[in-house]
């Protein structure tokens, strides 16, 4: 079930003193510093969490963040590249638009993927579209990419940053997000 609509509609419920792009920032990256918490507990990412998990309903971050998961486990697809676009925050000042992912497929496609490990370097990230298209491409020609993936993911945005590292890990790829 795509629940892209009902996470922006939670996401404006949630708004008031903040605007709804602040909390979708803070949501995802509580969701980032959990996922990454939970591998490897940091006091640093730890403090990060509780200081900005504090102005929100847990509970409501939880939900969003099982929204999250139970569309990403349905379908390969930029789900958060989708959501930012779709819920307005892309900025043209600075340049944020996500390639849709039809396009990131396509391109994804065109390749072989012969070799037995596989390695990419994103140097723009984002949401991580293009990677999570690269993995659907290897699905669909016999590869593993849980297996046989290897990635750096490079982005100037912080926000972009977790938005990508929350997708690859959901959908268990092999990444260094920096």
């Amino acid at each position: 079930m795509d629940n892209t609509k009902e996470i922006i509609k939670r996401i404006d419920k949630m708004s008031g003193s903040l605007s709804a792009y602040q909390v979708f920032c803070d949501w995802i990256k509580c969701f980032a510093l959990s996922i990454s918490n939970a591998m490897l507990k940091n006091p640093k990412r730890e403090k990060e969490y509780s200081e900005t998990i504090k102005n929100y309903d847990v509970y409501e971050f939880a939900k969003l963040s099982a929204l999250l998961t139970e569309t990403i486990s349905e379908k390969h697809n930029d789900v958060l590249g989708n959501l930012f676009m779709l819920a307005g925050y892309g900025n043209k000042n600075t340049g944020q638009f996500f390639t849709p992912y039809s396009v990131s497929y396509a391109c994804a496609s065109m390749q072989n993927y012969e070799k037995n490990i596989i390695t990419m370097n994103e140097p723009s990230a984002g949401a991580g579209g293009m990677v999570i298209a690269t993995s659907e491409a290897m699905i669909n020609k016999g590869k593993n990419p849980q297996k046989q993936l290897r990635v750096i993911a490079q982005d100037l945005d912080w926000n972009a940053l977790y938005m990508c590292y929350v997708q690859l890990s959901l959908y268990g790829i092999d990444a260094k997000v920096i």
